[in-house]
Formats: C-alpha cells, sequence, structure tokens
C-alpha cells in the first residue's frame, strides 16, 4: 500500500459527477460506437477503469451502497426507491463526512435517488431545474394520459429545442456557474453533478438523434441452459407508450432505441463537458479531484434484456474514471497516470476511501449495519491503481440483484439465484477469456466443478451479510 500523500497545497476539491444508466461503450473504454468528446477528454486527465463493477444494480440501491461505502445485502439496499440513511443507520454518507471535514458540500440533480436522503449532509438542498419531460405538445398529452394509468409516456422523442430547454441541460448550466462562484471561495468544496440521461425514456435535442443510424443489438436472443431468474421482463421499459407488454421487442423498435440511448450519451457528454469548461475556466482544475462514474450497467438487447436488473455483465459493468489532482502527489517520487486505463477488478465501494485518501481526509467512524463489523467503510482505496494502473487491490468483485448473487473473478462471472433450504435454486458459471458475451452456461458441466466450487467459497467470503 502508498504511503499518505503529499498535500502541497490546501485540500484539493472533489468534482463528483453521477451519470444515470451509462454503460461502458465509449471510445476511452475501447468501444468506438458513441460520440463523447467530453468523457474522451477527461478519461485523457486520469485513469480509466475498465473493470469497475456497481455493487447492486438498481439507481437507488446502487447509489446508496457508493455513498455509504457498504456492500448492497439480502436485506439492504435492494430496490430503486431507497434510503441510505433509513438502511444503514448509523453509517457517515460521503457528503456528510466532506460537510463535517470543513467543505462546502453541494448537490445537483440525481445523485441519491431521494433528494432528501442524507440532506444534513448538504450546506444546502440539492438543486434541480423543474423543465418539462417532453418537448412536443403530443408527446406531453401522451405522458399526462399515461400517468392517469400509473403508466408513462414515449419512450424516445427527439425535438427541435436548446440544450437548457431539458433538465439536464439546465442543470449542467446552473452547475457551470456555480463552480466558478465557489472557485473564489477560499473552503474546498466537495460539488456533486448528478445527470438523468441516459435513463429512460430517451429524449434529447435533434441534433444528438441525428448522429446515429438505427443499431442492431447484439446477441439478441436467451441462450440455453440458463437458470430461472436470470431473464427479466424488463418493466421499467414495458410501462412507456409503444412498447409491447411482453415478449420480445421486434427489430425495428430495439434498433430505434438503440439510437436513442445513444443520442441520450451524445447529450450527457456535452453537458459533462459543461462543467468541464467551467473548472478549467476557474483555475482551480489542478486542485480537483474529479470521479465520474456511472451507477450501473444498461441492457441494449443482449440475451433479449433491456433496462438493468440482472447478474450478467452488462448490468454490473460500469463507467468510473479518476482524476487525481496535481495539488496532491503520491509518495516515493511517483507519478500520477493520466490518459491510462485499467483492468484491475474495482467495486464502487472502492470510491469512498479513494477519495478520502485523495483529500487527505480520514475514514469515516460511522457504524456499520451488521453489529461487530467495527470499519463503516468496506471498500479499498484506489489511489494505487492511479499510480500503477497494473497493480491488483481485488481478487473479486461482488454484487447482487433479487434473488440472485454474484462474483467476479479475474476471468469467470459466476451466480447463484435463490438459495432454499441450503441448496441453490440455479446458476451460471461463464468464461469471458473465451465468451465474452455470456452465451454459454458453464456451470454444470462436470469438467468446471472445480471453479464453481471455488467461485462459490468466494462469494461467500465477500458477499454483504444482514444483520
Amino acid at each position: 500500500m502508498l504511503a499518505l500523500l503529499a498535500l502541497l497545497s490546501a485540500p484539493p476539491n472533489v468534482l463528483f459527477i453521477a451519470v444515470d444508466d451509462l454503460r461502458p461503450e465509449i471510445d476511452a473504454f475501447g468501444q468506438e460506437v458513441m460520440d463523447t468528446p467530453n468523457l474522451d477528454r477527461l478519461a485523457a486527465r486520469g485513469v480509466t477503469f475498465r473493470r469497475a463493477y456497481c455493487n447492486v444494480p438498481v439507481c437507488g440501491a446502487s447509489r446508496a451502497s457508493l455513498m455509504t461505502g457498504i456492500r448492497a445485502s439480502p436485506k439492504r439496499f435492494r430496490q430503486y426507491d431507497c434510503y441510505a440513511e433509513k438502511q444503514a443507520p448509523g453509517a457517515i454518507p460521503l457528503n456528510g463526512h466532506f460537510k463535517a471535514n470543513g467543505y462546502r458540500s453541494e448537490g445537483v440533480g440525481k445523485i441519491y435517488h431521494n433528494r432528501d436522503d442524507h440532506r444534513d449532509g448538504w450546506d444546502r438542498p440539492v438543486y434541480a431545474a423543474k423543465k418539462p419531460r417532453y418537448m412536443n405538445p403530443d408527446s406531453q398529452a401522451s405522458r399526462e394520459e399515461r400517468l392517469k394509468q400509473d403508466l408513462r409516456g414515449l419512450a424516445i422523442e427527439h425535438a427541435d429545442a436548446p440544450d437548457g430547454a431539458y433538465r439536464d441541460g439546465a442543470n449542467a448550466a446552473w452547475s457551470a456557474d456555480r463552480i466558478r462562484e465557489l472557485a473564489t471561495a477560499e473552503q474546498p468544496f466537495f460539488f456533486a453533478v448528478g445527470f438523468y440521461k441516459p435513463h429512460l425514456p430517451f429524449v434529447m435535442p435533434q441534433r444528438d438523434w441525428d448522429k446515429y443510424a438505427p443499431a442492431d443489438p447484439i446477441n439478441y436472443f436467451v441462450p440455453p441452459n440458463l437458470p430461472k431468474g436470470a431473464i427479466h421482463n424488463f418493466g421499467e421499459l414495458r410501462k412507456y407508450d409503444g412498447i409491447p407488454k411482453q415478449g420480445v421487442l421486434p427489430l425495428e423498435l430495439a434498433r430505434d432505441l438503440i439510437r436513442g440511448y445513444r443520442a441520450c450519451v451524445s447529450f450527457t457528454d456535452r453537458n459533462v463537458g459543461q462543467l468541464l469548461d467551467a473548472l478549467d475556466a476557474s483555475g482551480e482544475a489542478d486542485d480537483t479531484v474529479i470521479v465520474l462514474w456511472g451507477d450501473h450497467g444498461w441492457n441494449l438487447g443482449e440475451h433479449t434484456l433491456w433496462c438493468k436488473h440482472c447478474c450478467f455483465e452488462t448490468s454490473m459493468l460500469t463507467p468510473l474514471v479518476i482524476v487525481p489532482p496535481k495539488s496532491a502527489t503520491p509518495p516515493d517520487e511517483q507519478d500520477w497516470a493520466r490518459g491510462a486505463t485499467s483492468d484491475s477488478l474495482v467495486e464502487f465501494i472502492d470510491i469512498y476511501p479513494t477519495l478520502c485518501a485523495l483529500t487527505g481526509l480520514p475514514e469515516p467512524d460511522g457504524e456499520h449495519p451488521v453489529p461487530g463489523v467495527e470499519r463503516q467503510l468496506e471498500g479499498a482505496s484506489l489511489v494505487p491503481l492511479l499510480v500503477d494502473p497494473e497493480a491488483t487491490i481485488r481478487e473479486v468483485a461482488v454484487g447482487r440483484y433479487g434473488f440472485g448473487e454474484t462474483v467476479k473473478s479475474d476471468r469467470y462471472r459466476y451466480t447463484e439465484y435463490g438459495v432454499v433450504g441450503g441448496k441453490t435454486q440455479g446458476r451460471m458459471l461463464f468464461d469471458h477469456d473465451e465468451d465474452p458475451g455470456e452465451l454459454v452456461n458453464l456451470a454444470e458441466r462436470d469438467d468446471m466443478q472445480e471453479v464453481v466450487k471455488k467461485h462459490a467459497r468466494l462469494l461467500r467470503k465477500y458477499r454483504g451479510r444482514d444483520r
């Protein structure tokens, strides 16, 4: 482990950028299918973690786990609308930890799922611009009619509208102004900005829609020999107007959804660019830690799935970029890696201790939900990887969704479903060296039983525990 960092001046600021439903499908992650110059620009400044995993692939639960540094468990951090402060009482949240240690702590948009979650950890209420969901009158009318049935409006809309007409665009402009204001204060800032897109519905300016053509989904079939519970009905998408209630989506619709998703990512990329421009203009960029993360992956038709809510790689793998500040230097005359990628296994619970290390803050002394567990933070600092991206800090990354528990090792992903009476109801094992698309379940093959047993032990060793 590295020794404590040397801070050359005042503690560095933190710009903490969250993106809802962002999958790692951009240039910095080796996939040249989307136009994301600002995300690539950010990646050039620090380290891109190409094997970073959320701890639970649903927004509120993932964010609660990340913001407390505590793993999800069968009874904790399960649902999209969970409150971190209710399900991990006594834990000190990330935003509150910075506030308690002299930082100005502010949030914009979606950080926690519920904007009033851990409200005492902010110096002011979380800001969110009020803008219409849709731009076209017919789209808005469709939404209002659907809401009467507890449903939603159109899944896709592209309109000839400026960025600022949308909630994310307005939040980005407000945040850019606020960065310039915060930069003039003597107090360091922890400034969290959460963008809603590319979350459904896929609404964006026309110019982003025009960048892309319809695209075919990959592996648009259900592989054989999957256990019950592996494939879900993507109910989140089914609530939107024009989406069939059952069955595999028609190929034409699937192509448009992929186009809409990618267009939303480009819109978000432009909004991220506003933040980077403001930070650079403020003169504080060298003294600021930047973290960009997506709360989980997203399925674009793989295994016929959409949304998240599963234990496949497409839901668990998520973007993470960390830019260390120039005002903090690693020990032993080392240099920060810049423009580098790391294939080391990383979990989202590692972000909290990493930010403590990069800013010189002590780790929190809050309570863990499980009695007898002394340390609140279950993750490990990623600072060693910011110096040597080829280093290793953990042997596996674990996660869960619903009745599934999953573990990712260097080569394999192993998942168990629904242990009842001591017996596992179903399991999956995929060899990512030979089968990165997770199409061949090896869990019941005789020649793979030693691999299965090893990963079952690892899963039990590291998974989240209840009270």
